[in-house]
């Protein structure tokens, strides 16, 4: 299958579709004002609407040639008005290397830091979750989700102490397949966490069957993962170009269309796509702002892609 990444070198390489292409050389974005928030309904905390997610992404060495370009990624991130990264103990180097650029560049207090549990057992929970705090180089996190629902009974109880002490503000749920979403709205409306973090995009809506009618009813926040499928996505608009209305609603690549599908759904706080691309990340967080997608231009997107 095309990858997102050989998909767009070979747009490039062709010199077509330039609709289709992410900017070379796209500078950082400095107006933080133009990215949208919206409030976690169990706080009123407001969370900017792009965050970042890590898996694969920052799973690298620690050479500078696999480094600097993730920094560049950060500040980018950080000033384009972001805040949120998720990452978890399974995604390879990915924590240790988020808390060691966080350290480096003095970004800690502006990200909201998401981890997660992915074992069985409680002191296999309070035992990864330490070795979490020391990869990614602080003594809290902002969220802590239970991985894939893995154990949740058990993890789920570790969470709601370790929020008690303080180590979390917030706890969580994930599933990242279709297949899961009956369990996760089961257990989300079982425990009511304060976030579920679930897959979505144009070609898997699943999640507007059940989880996102529980999300809401519930007042629980919405992460959204794998809004380009993997990179998936990019390959079924090859050669096709930008939507007739994509202009006026501010958006100027599929990827800023992509992830404006998801944020278009009114369960959604934020969507959570990962890149360690500098050009890829200002592109995304493009996707931040703009006017919420009409149901003609969702129709639109789902019928182009599909």
């Amino acid at each position: 299958m095309l990858s997102r990444r050989s998909f767009l070198s070979g747009i490039a390489a062709a010199g077509a579709g330039l609709a289709l292409a992410r900017p070379v050389f796209a500078k950082p974005l400095s107006q933080a004002a133009s990215m949208q928030t919206r409030a976690i309904p169990s706080s009123g905390e407001r969370l900017p609407v792009i965050g970042m997610g890590s898996s694969g992404s920052f799973e690298v060495g620690n050479s500078a040639a696999e480094l600097d370009p993730l920094r560049e990624v950060l500040r980018r991130f950080f000033a384009g008005g972001a805040t949120v990264i998720d990452t978890a103990p399974s995604y390879g180097t990915a924590e240790e290397m988020i808390g060691q650029l966080l350290e480096e560049l003095g970004l800690r207090s502006k990200a909201f830091l998401a981890t997660k549990l992915g074992t069985a057992g409680r002191e296999a929970g309070l035992a990864q979750f330490q070795d979490s705090l020391k990869r990614l180089r602080t003594d809290k996190v902002e969220l802590l989700q239970v991985h894939n629902l893995r154990d949740w009974r058990t993890q789920f109880e570790v969470i709601k102490e370790l929020k008690a002490q303080g180590k979390t503000r917030y706890t969580g749920l994930t599933h990242y397949v279709d297949s899961g979403h009956d369990e996760l709205a089961e257990v989300v409306r079982k425990v009511k966490p304060d976030f579920l973090q679930v897959n979505y995009s144009v070609v898997s809506r699943n999640a507007e069957q059940k989880v996102f009618p529980v999300a809401r009813e519930l007042g629980v926040a919405v992460l959204i993962n794998r809004a380009f499928e993997d990179g998936r996505l990019f390959s079924r608009v090859q050669g096709k170009p930008l939507p007739s209305w994509a202009a006026e609603a501010g958006i100027s690549s599929w990827a800023q269309a992509f992830l404006r599908f998801a944020l278009s759904h009114p369960a959604v706080t934020t969507v959570i796509p990962a890149t360690g691309k500098p050009d890829r990340q200002s592109d995304n967080l493009k996707a931040g702002s703009g006017p919420a997608l009409t149901e003609a231009q969702r129709k639109s997107l789902i019928d182009t892609v599909g």
